[in-house]
């Protein structure tokens, strides 16, 4: 089951997450993602929600992310947790705007 939320800073992440574990998801299956790589790092961090690394992208799709955009590697890494190309693409419109994408998808 994939689910994917918006939220305008950490604070809601953590209410969304919240939320998410209450419907029986672990932080094991919970992802966030901030345009900023360090933000996204710091919040993961602190909320102890996962990265999506190499056991979600495989070691191909991870090793190509080194040489694109930081648009482009937000795509994919959204895409490596379930969505379709075009909600990847809606999303990362909502991290240009600052904002952060949580995702929680059962299946990783």
């Amino acid at each position: 089951m994939l689910t994917t939320k918006t939220v305008e800073n950490a604070l809601q992440a953590k209410n969304e997450i919240d939320g998410l574990l209450a419907q029986g998801y672990s932080l094991d299956h919970v992802y966030i993602l901030a345009h900023d790589e360090h933000r996204t790092e710091d919040i993961a961090d602190a909320l102890q929600t996962n990265e999506v690394g190499m056991k979600e992208q495989g070691l191909l799709s991870s090793m190509g992310n080194m040489f694109q955009s930081r648009g482009n590697e937000l795509r994919s890494k959204m895409e490596s947790l379930g969505l379709s190309q075009q909600e990847a693409e809606t999303y990362e419109r909502e991290l240009d705007k600052g904002k952060l994408v949580v995702i929680a998808n059962k299946q990783h």
